[in-house]
């Protein structure tokens, strides 16, 4: 048998494999994709960790002492810093491991609380970072950049502490969904402001958002100023207290240090609903053909300005509801001094998510526990709480330019449709 009909076999097996298998190369080619998008993110997050341990090293007295006495005692101690410093931050997030087992060995109800208490903290402060970091990243997904999580996150506060002070008389069941419509409903307004004069006269998304933000602040000031419309009246610049039949209901009942509440189960039920729009509805996909490339969702038949616009509002109102979840699970008032962050620590969840509502999810988990750890860091190993601000710095630096760490890491190119794209179009109409 010569060589051309051994080839000319070959290629009948391979076809006849094919047939048998049409899903085999795509399937393959997208676990890839999903292992390699993972890759960035992940080698980000260790970098970071590493260059968070040497600013450690660097700003600790006893590790130059240690090094006058020698560089192995110098070496040493720099190991033993580092580790109770990373120690005291994974025991603050997630608990001392003995504990956890000693105290569900003796079932002592009491102890098991007192042991999972770091752990409902990272969950209590995740929670308005899921909202945030989901809100941010749907803007994405429709090819917008949505700076204004923040500003959202303030007039959210306020819709949803007035309705949960001034409505008086009504009962849980009623009141409680009010509050948190009225915030998702304060947010999409300030979120669809942009957006309609994005799809209506072209104006850029990212300086429409930076200016609502400014007038949220300012608002707020106004308003909950001594004096102001929605002050306490007490000297004080903030607002009344919530009506309990406004509360979300805590998970942990009569533990008072126990501050987890029901606005965590809401996260994961929106991103569950997120996930759902995006992927499995019309709507969904408009605003993912969109973000592609508006120029040919129009062609398509799909009305761009007002994709934008729904986008932009629904945005805004998962922003929202971080504020909501803050107020009606914890806070019970709103104070003047409302700054928060999240609004801006979403754009690096959405980078760190891939814009996916799983990945958001995983990527605010991830913060809050940075967040929850930080205080017993602090404590423990004297560790200014200002690494944890290092350490998302440098993570939101290193996802946003990942030749950074393919250049550390020596990581190949991606080959085209291998690297995930977060958005596209953000100046395009």
């Amino acid at each position: 048998m010569d060589d051309q009909t051994v080839e000319r076999a070959t290629d009948q097996e391979r076809e006849e494999g094919d047939r048998r298998h049409p899903r085999l190369e795509e399937g393959g080619l997208a676990a890839r994709l999903r292992w390699r998008s993972l890759l960035v993110p992940f080698l980000a997050i260790v970098t970071a960790l590493i260059i968070g341990a040497v600013v450690i090293i660097a700003t600790d007295a006893s590790v130059y002492e240690a090094f006058g006495e020698g560089f192995g005692r110098g070496i040493g101690r720099a190991f033993a810093v580092i580790g109770r410093a990373y120690g005291a931050y994974f025991t603050g997030a997630f608990g001392d491991p003995v504990r956890l087992v000693t105290a569900f060995a003796g079932g002592e109800t009491h102890q098991i609380l007192r042991a999972i208490y770091p752990i409902t903290e990272t969950l209590r402060i995740s929670t308005p970072y899921i909202f945030a970091g989901l809100a941010v990243a749907l803007g994405f997904q429709g090819g917008l950049f949505n700076i204004g999580a923040e500003g959202q996150y303030f007039v959210a506060g306020l819709t949803t502490v007035f309705v949960g002070y001034s409505l008086q008389g009504l009962p849980g069941i009623i009141h409680l969904p009010l509050a948190i419509l009225a915030g998702m409903a304060g947010g999409a307004l300030w979120g669809g402001i942009p957006g309609l004069l994005k799809g209506k006269t072209g104006a850029h998304e990212v300086i429409n958002t930076i200016m609502m933000n400014y007038i949220a602040f300012r608002l707020a000031e106004y308003l909950l100023d001594v004096g102001g419309p929605m002050a306490r009246g007490d000297g004080r610049p903030v607002s009344p207290e919530i009506q309990p039949s406004a509360y979300l209901p805590q998970l942990f009942p009569n533990r008072i240090e126990m501050r987890l509440n029901a606005g965590f189960l809401l996260a994961l039920a929106v991103a569950f609903g997120v996930w759902w729009l995006l992927y499995k509805t019309t709507l969904g996909y408009e605003i993912r053909t969109v973000g592609q490339n508006s120029h040919a969702a129009r062609y398509a038949g799909i009305h761009v300005a007002r994709t934008i616009v729904l986008t932009m509002g629904l945005s805004g109102a998962l922003a929202g509801l971080s504020a909501t979840t803050d107020i009606l699970g914890v806070l019970r008032f709103m104070p003047n001094a409302f700054f928060s962050g999240y609004g801006f620590d979403a754009i690096a969840l959405a980078l760190l998510g891939k814009s996916h509502p799983l990945g958001v999810v995983l990527a605010s988990l991830l913060f809050g526990a940075l967040r929850a750890g930080a205080q017993n860091m602090q404590g423990i190993a004297r560790v200014p709480v200002d690494l944890t601000a290092i350490i998302q710095g440098l993570i939101i630096v290193f996802i946003a330019a990942p030749e950074i760490i393919r250049s550390i890491y020596r990581l190949r190119q991606p080959l085209e449709g291998e690297e995930l794209v977060v958005a596209h179009g953000w100046g395009e109409l």
